[in-house]
């Protein structure tokens, strides 16, 4: 659910052949959004010695 939006802007082309190509454009490019957040990973807890040991410190 939601919106896809498609600017186009051009003096020459007829708005409704503009419309139909950006509506294929949209069908095509549409992604599946995941439930996740891209930094979820940043709430599993630390291990401080598996930290120090990939730093080599």
């Amino acid at each position: 659910t939601g919106w896809a939006v498609v600017e186009w802007e051009c003096c020459l082309k007829h708005p409704e052949d503009g419309a139909g190509e950006g509506a294929e454009f949209v069908k095509h490019h549409i992604i599946r959004v995941t439930e996740k957040a891209f930094d979820d990973f940043a709430d599993g807890g630390t291990d401080e010695a598996a930290n120090r040991r990939l730093l080599g410190i």
